[in-house]
């Protein structure tokens, strides 16, 4: 099993989720988080003030597959929070070692 964690911009959540959820994978998690790459963040001007942000929006998701979705999800992914712009994310994929539902007690494949 692998745990695709993205981080994308705010606007592209609901593309990313439909898309994942066309390849029947149904449990994701979204944490709003900020941060900053290459795009070192923006000025901007308040009350005449000009000031920096240095961490910008994003919005990270979380989805555990299976090793042969892996693939299909990240494609996935790519093709939803695609805009061409800087800042558009990055994807990140770990082995997760177990997985357990805590209602049911299932186990690894049979738990997502």
């Amino acid at each position: 099993m692998k745990k695709i964690e993205a981080v994308i911009k705010p606007f592209k959540l609901d593309e990313v989720r439909e898309a994942l959820s066309e390849l029947n994978i149904s449990g994701l998690t979204v944490t709003e988080v900020k941060g900053f790459g290459r795009q070192k963040g923006h000025t901007e001007l308040y009350r005449g003030a000009e000031y920096v942000v240095d961490f910008l929006p994003k919005i990270k998701v979380e989805v555990v597959v299976s090793g042969e979705m892996l693939e299909a999800a990240v494609e996935a992914i790519i093709k939803a929070a695609h805009t061409g712009k800087i800042g558009d994310g990055k994807i990140f994929v770990s082995t997760v070692e177990q997985v357990i539902r805590i209602r049911t007690g299932e186990t690894n494949e049979s738990a997502l």
